[in-house]
């Protein structure tokens, strides 16, 4: 069983995105907090598969609490949920170490699918996020492209729509397995040792 903890301190949506959870089978909500006050705490008691994060929360903000979490934990996945879609708050949850961003407004939509999307090492995003990054990506260049070669950027800029393993494989035409061995390989180029780190420095550097 999938283990879930949420912080949203709107108590509504709390008690929703508990409810929308509940309808399945292989999701638990382990805990549903308003803040992130006992964040620590809650780690070392819970041990979630999956982080529900809202960022605009009273005391520590989410985007701070992510930050907490990744110096402890860089295993659990963290989705943030939130009605910003500025690219400030964007990047910088990224930055933080957030898996996935996605706007409440979609979220009776798209949560449990983006959910089972991140825990198959996906980067689930609403659609205006994704087009965002990805025209961001576009617009710059990075003097240093790591030499990746073309094949490696291509899939680096899939990751970064949101799209999982066995997308890649089918719009390459190539195996999830060679997916995997150029991801690893651009993981060694970029000196990273994840798809949040590898998707933070390819957006604040601007890769394509």
């Amino acid at each position: 069983m999938v283990s879930i903890l949420i912080y949203e301190d709107n108590a509504s949506l709390r008690e929703g995105l508990c409810n929308l959870i509940a309808l399945t089978d292989d999701f638990t909500v382990s805990g549903a907090f308003p803040d992130c006050s006992r964040l620590n705490e809650h780690l070392e008691m819970f041990h979630p598969d999956v982080i529900l994060m809202d960022i605009d929360m009273p005391g520590i903000n989410g985007i701070e609490a992510v930050k907490r979490i990744r110096l402890v934990n860089n295993d659990v996945q963290i989705i943030m949920l939130t009605v910003f879609d500025d690219n400030n708050h964007v990047f910088n949850a990224v930055y933080a170490g957030a898996n996935g961003y996605l706007l409440k407004k979609f979220v009776s939509d798209r949560l449990l699918g983006s959910i089972r999307e991140v825990l198959r090492g996906g980067a689930p995003m609403s659609p205006s996020i994704a087009r965002m990054v990805i025209e961001n990506m576009q617009q710059s260049s990075s003097p240093n492209d790591y030499q990746l070669t073309a094949r490696e950027k291509d899939i680096l800029h899939s990751l970064a729509k949101g799209n999982s393993y066995k997308l890649i494989a089918n719009d390459l035409g190539i195996s999830i397995e060679t997916v995997r061995t150029h991801i690893k390989h651009i993981y060694d180029k970029l000196h990273v040792s994840s798809q949040a780190e590898a998707l933070s420095k390819a957006f604040r550097e601007r890769l394509v």
